[in-house]
């Protein structure tokens, strides 16, 4: 896998709701095989906003069968990027985007006869889409249930998608629409997509006994309500994925205290597509930080511990992250990091960003 940052230029901003739009890239033929993606990957976007070198992760929302790259960006008040993407970003512009990242994701199983289960939330639904688009196709024999919240079916992203799929899909697709701001006749899907509403949901029309896969997506509180509820219901730890907004895991990491800011400089050593080099990190600094201070070109997108784009292995010394909302345990135990976070914890480090 590169890191590095490819123009692609916008085919198409198409409006979703009145807050969300969905921007179709074109990818010329030598970079074909460097886009190819899995169902709930996401992609790195990059563009100077007012200035400012901006870059956001994005889920992919389209399938590789459709032949196009395509995500969705709702607008978040005070956000940079989904503020130019919903106000200004038009067809014929040039982005520099990231290759796919992220492991919310399946390999498909055709002979399998699944029971998926998404839990989704506002622009939450965007990777869900891609791997249930892809799961109805790829497994003939499964079926998929998705709980779905937003405020109102008006502000609901990809309504007429999902009716067409439910339309194809009659017998093996179940969507139910959780609204918080709209009521209707039955009061089981009234409200938030919180703990309550979920476990009205296992204890009716979803036992915890039918799930044989658990997907959810959206804001941080909604993920840990459901993710809790589920494992109290007895869904199995590894048939649960979550991802928070492009942050994909297996099962969530527990939020650790920040540590002791280092007092002590360090050099570290980076790996970034076959390429060595190294630089002085000064007391406090993070491994990302002292990179871009050094002119540094590494992948990275929120700096806050979520998207996982600047994951990669410490190979020499240790490192200690302030956050961690990306990484499942088994990642940090094989030597893991977010270069982000990660502050070092002896002189020297090695930090490897192609050992993927």
């Amino acid at each position: 896998m590169t890191h590095r940052f490819h123009a692609l230029r916008v085919a198409e901003v198409q409006p979703l709701t009145d807050d969300a739009v969905s921007v179709a890239l074109t990818v010329p033929p030598p970079l074909r095989s460097a886009f190819a993606f899995e169902p709930g990957q996401h992609l790195t976007l990059r563009a100077m906003v007012q200035g400012e070198d901006v870059r956001r992760s994005y889920s992919v929302c389209s399938i590789p069968e459709d032949d196009e790259l395509r995500v969705a960006i709702r607008h978040v008040p005070g956000g940079r990027f989904s503020t130019f993407a919903n106000q200004q970003l038009e067809a014929g512009q040039v982005l520099a985007v990231l290759p796919p990242a992220g492991r919310f994701t399946v390999p498909p199983e055709p002979a399998a006869a699944r029971h998926h289960v998404a839990f989704a939330a506002g622009s939450g639904i965007t990777p869900v889409l891609s791997l249930l688009r892809s799961l109805l196709v790829h497994e003939p024999h499964s079926r998929f249930t998705l709980l779905y919240g937003n405020r109102t079916m008006a502000s609901t992203m990809f309504r007429d998608a999902l009716a067409d799929l439910k339309d194809q899909h009659m017998a093996r697709l179940a969507i139910h629409h959780v609204l918080s701001r709209q009521q209707r006749s039955t009061a089981l899907l009234d409200g938030r997509l919180d703990a309550a509403c979920v476990q009205r949901v296992l204890r009716t029309v979803l036992p915890a006994r039918q799930i044989d896969m658990a997907w959810i997506c959206g804001p941080d509180s909604m993920i840990d309500t459901t993710l809790a509820e589920l494992l109290s219901a007895g869904v199995p730890e590894a048939a649960i994925r979550f991802e928070r907004f492009g942050a994909p895991g297996a099962l969530p990491t527990p939020r650790s205290p920040a540590p002791e800011r280092s007092a002590a400089a360090f050099t570290a050593d980076i790996t970034l597509d076959g390429v060595r080099s190294t630089v002085h990190g000064r007391p406090g600094e993070t491994v990302l930080d002292a990179a871009l201070r050094a002119g540094q070109e590494l992948p990275f997108a929120c700096r806050g511990g979520v998207c996982a784009t600047c994951r990669a292995r410490v190979v020499k010394g240790s490192v200690s992250m302030a956050v961690n909302h990306a990484l499942a345990p088994w990642e940090v135990e094989a030597g893991y990091a977010l270069s982000c976070q990660a502050q070092p914890e002896t002189s020297h480090v090695e930090v490897d960003f192609d050992q993927t």
